[in-house]
């Protein structure tokens, strides 16, 4: 919140209760919970960041999404 403050960054804030209401977010949550961290286990912190930048390059670049009529980001 800090950093926001310093940085001229707006916080929006869903209800509680209401995970619709920011729809895109609890997806991506929801698949990093389900597909990584509930998955693997972390050796140390730099670990941590390698397996987690390697499925977020999956994630943003080589699988299909629905909301691309299924095709990969990088098609």
């Amino acid at each position: 919140m800090k950093w926001t403050d310093q940085n001229d960054v707006a916080r929006h804030y869903i209800d509680p209760g209401k995970p619709q209401q920011n729809a895109f977010i609890e997806s991506f949550n929801g698949s990093l919970r389900d597909e990584l961290l509930n998955e693997d286990i972390f050796d140390a912190l730099d670990d941590a960041r390698r397996k987690i930048a390697l499925w977020r390059y999956d994630y943003n670049a080589v699988r299909p999404h629905s909301s691309l009529g299924n095709l990969k980001p990088l098609e």
